[in-house]
């Protein structure tokens, strides 16, 4: 999964450069920029503005009060990018409360630069390549995860929980699904 994973942003970056190299104009004489003024900054699938279209799972996040510590998370991790490209996706989004279940200190240490490996394996178990709707997820089924874990379905009294965490909420985005959970998943 993590080579696919890589392999949609290998494809992403390079249509990004295809997209921004093929047009390399000189300036016209008497228009030329002074050497100082700042230049143009490339951005990854997450700089694409699109008023038009459902917004993505980043976009759908960054909309939702109770998901601040996930999208703090996520950004600290560098996945912003990878989570806006067009996927599908499926993300088991932990809420606020549910990073606040963790021992103290927990978050504010996985946010630190030295631990972005680490943060970005526990942000990949929450994330599975493809579009897993709970209507279609049986009972005792596994799913392989981005960072190569696996996470067990279960299914009680019309429930579905992921690792016995239950999805409260189901949301379709334009690159796939966000399952809320009240709970973060750690990678075994």
């Amino acid at each position: 999964m993590k080579t696919t994973l890589k392999s949609i942003l290998l494809i992403g970056f390079l249509g990004l450069y295809a997209c921004n190299s093929e047009a390399v104009q000189k300036p016209e004489e008497g228009n030329a920029s002074p050497a100082n003024e700042p230049q143009a900054q490339v951005v990854g699938q997450s700089g694409v503005q699109d008023a038009t279209s459902a917004p993505n799972i980043v976009q759908t996040a960054v909309g939702s009060k109770d998901h601040t510590t996930l999208v703090t998370a996520v950004k600290a991790a560098e996945l912003v990018d990878a989570l806006s490209n067009a996927g599908p996706f499926t993300v088991f989004a932990p809420t606020n409360a549910a990073f606040d279940k963790l021992p103290a200190g927990t978050v504010d240490g996985l946010l630190k630069p030295e631990k972005k490996g680490d943060l970005s394996s526990i942000l990949e178990y929450h994330t599975y390549v493809g579009s897993l709707k709970t209507d279609y997820m049986q009972d005792g089924q596994e799913f392989e995860m981005v960072n190569g874990g696996k996470v067990k379905i279960t299914k009680k009294d019309g429930k579905t929980f992921v690792n016995n965490s239950e999805i409260v909420a189901s949301i379709s985005t334009a690159n796939g699904m966000i399952h809320v959970i009240n709970d973060v998943l750690l990678p075994k």
